[in-house]
């Protein structure tokens, strides 16, 4: 009865809510790369540089808003990178995705050592708060659960509609997922198939680096090693068991998130019967497993990992 009581509470909701949040962003940005035909591996790096730029951003007087945008810009550079590696030089999108990964998070490392040579804990910011809307955080249940979280969590939940609404009612969307499926037509009607698979490379990457960002910048103050822990990763298999839609993205990115709220509050529980990493196995176990029970099912984009060379038939 324990345990329903724990599913059945506003903090529970919004302690899952806020845990992804960031992979929210994650397999947006991942959504978008693969859907123009193009998979990013990179991811884990990107989100290495959104969190630590977005950060040294605010701490040397950017503001939060600031640091967003730096943030944002810092992941669309790499994804540009990314892009001129895959698209026109045509190399393999696996070995790029992962160089991009080593080089960005070692460029994070190196720029916060030298930066701050003798600082042994990284100094603290003010970070984004979480808000209180009239009337909706008062709601029963709701409220507290969906209306009390900090400004990135409503623009992660934003960046779902935008994307939803540029792939599936707009020109620029239908020429994304186009080229994604058969890049050949799309150049046929006179649309560059580079320009649009780098173009989609580096809005993906900036939402990737923001869901860096969210982490220095709003669930923590501060700038440390080891802080991603694999959400790249995570997002990667998002994407799959999401089938390549914004809306299902969601689904799943919510769905880790209260896997692992609830491991949480389970260690708590039972913590000294059950060793601890048992409990931090649970969300990335029941993520799989939920991965493979779709995953066939799945309606990938034809023409991703393949390059495109002009005038190929």
């Amino acid at each position: 009865m324990e345990y329903i009581d724990i599913l059945l509470s506003a903090n529970f909701w919004a302690a899952a809510i806020r845990i992804a949040t960031p992979l929210i962003f994650g397999v947006l940005g991942a959504l978008v790369c693969e859907r123009a035909g193009v998979l990013n591996l990179g991811i884990e790096g990107i989100f290495v540089v959104g969190a630590m730029c977005g950060w040294m951003a605010v701490w040397l007087g950017a503001g939060l808003w600031g640091g967003v945008l730096i943030a944002a810009l810092a992941g669309a550079l790499f994804g540009l990178l990314h892009g001129i590696l895959t698209v026109p030089l045509g190399l393999s999108q696996h070995v790029s995705g992962l160089g991009i990964t080593m080089f960005a998070t070692s460029v994070s490392y190196f720029t916060y050592r030298t930066a701050l040579p003798k600082v042994s804990s990284p100094p603290r910011i003010d970070a984004f708060q979480p808000l209180d809307i009239p009337v909706l955080s008062d709601l029963p249940f709701i409220g507290p659960a969906l209306f009390q979280q900090t400004a990135m969590t409503f623009l992660a939940l934003a960046m779902v509609l935008v994307v939803g609404y540029v792939l599936y009612r707009t020109p620029l969307g239908l020429a994304i997922r186009a080229v994604g499926d058969n890049p050949s037509a799309v150049e046929a009607q006179g649309l560059s198939v580079f320009a649009l698979r780098i173009g989609a490379i580096m809005a993906g990457s900036a939402l990737m680096a923001l869901g860096g960002a969210f982490l220095t910048m709003s669930a923590f103050d501060a700038f440390f090693f080891g802080m991603i822990s694999g959400r790249g990763w995570i997002c990667i298999a998002l994407v799959v068991f999401a089938s390549w839609r914004p809306g299902k993205a969601l689904l799943g990115a919510l769905l880790f998130g209260a896997f692992d709220a609830f491991q949480i509050r389970l260690q708590n529980e039972v913590g000294a019967v059950v060793p601890s990493q048992v409990f931090l196995m649970i969300p990335y176990l029941l993520s799989i497993i939920a991965l493979v029970l779709v995953a066939r099912k799945a309606d990938y984009p034809r023409a991703l990992l393949q390059p495109y060379f002009r005038g190929q038939r």
